[in-house]
């Protein structure tokens, strides 16, 4: 591998990592707040994906505008979901009835993906589609830069809530000390609606802007709900921190593998990352006392 290529699969890698630290966001939350495994997660990050394509076949503006409406829009389902759906699992086998449950909605939502809008697959174009910028022999898609940015702007939104609010604090102590959080009047049935909310609307900011650069299809969100689990797994279950900086490692060495072995080998680094933690370091690299900061 060549020097300029190496410089250009390793900014494309963070670039990618960064877009998946934005992605395992939102299931890191489910995990961290309420030990539930949202496989939905990434069929919502589709579903947002096609409001986005969809609102800009019918008004040609940016699909990024449609935010306004999907982020709250998204906030509201997943505070519904927790609501009316996940809550009234039993605590004793709610992890593993999670699973089940989130399946069936991911199926559910690629079913009525399918019957609205085919199988056919489908893709934004805008004017800045095929656009690149080149710095120092390094050329960057435009989409992805934006994509990035995105993604780095909504994480740090989500540290300034969780850090800087009362919400936030709440949270991290429904997430560290359920039982503590409610002695000390915290609602934290509550709480936990309204991060699962949190966290379906970080898929809708995601699914936004996987619709920018990516072809989307109604089966889409299998390819993606390995990788992003891999990355919560590696990083600490409950650790966004951890899982940011798990996406931005696993992002960076796919991209670099890409060149020797192609994209459909490089994709196994994500197993074999999950199959190390879960032999060497069950809590994850980055999780225990990074978790418990967060």
């Amino acid at each position: 591998m060549t020097g300029a290529l190496f410089a250009q699969s390793l900014v494309l890698g963070v670039l990618l990592g960064g877009l998946y630290a934005l992605l395992a966001a939102g299931l890191t939350l489910y995990f961290g707040v309420m030990r539930v495994v949202m496989i939905a997660h990434s069929a919502f990050l589709i579903l947002a994906a096609y409001l986005a394509w969809y609102f800009h076949e019918r008004t040609g503006v940016d699909p990024l505008l449609s935010l306004v409406v999907t982020v709250p829009l998204f906030f509201v389902v997943g505070y519904g979901m927790q609501r009316f759906l996940v809550s009234r699992l039993r605590p004793i086998t709610l992890t593993t009835m999670s699973v089940l449950l989130t399946f069936a909605v991911a199926l559910t939502i690629e079913g009525l993906l399918g019957f609205i809008w085919t199988g056919t697959q489908r893709r934004v174009q805008l004017g800045y589609s095929g656009t690149s910028i080149e710095v120092a022999g390094v050329s960057v898609a435009v989409v992805k830069l934006i994509a990035f940015g995105l993604a780095a702007l909504s994480l740090a939104a989500l540290y300034l809530i969780l850090r800087r609010t009362s919400f936030g604090r709440a949270l991290r102590a429904t997430t560290q000390h359920p039982e503590a959080a409610r002695l000390i009047g915290i609602d934290t049935d509550r709480v936990a609606g309204l991060g699962f909310g949190l966290g379906l609307a970080t898929a809708a900011i995601g699914g936004t802007a996987l619709a920018l650069d990516y072809t989307i299809y109604p089966s889409l969100h299998w390819h993606w709900i390995g990788p992003l689990m891999a990355i919560i797994v590696v990083g600490g279950l409950g650790s966004i921190p951890g899982a940011a900086i798990a996406a931005l490692l696993l992002g960076v060495a796919a991209s670099l593998l890409q060149v020797p072995l192609g994209t459909t080998w490089a994709q196994t680094v994500f197993y074999l990352a999950l199959f190390v933690t879960l032999m060497i370091r069950p809590q994850g690299f980055f999780g225990g006392r990074l978790a418990q900061r967060f």
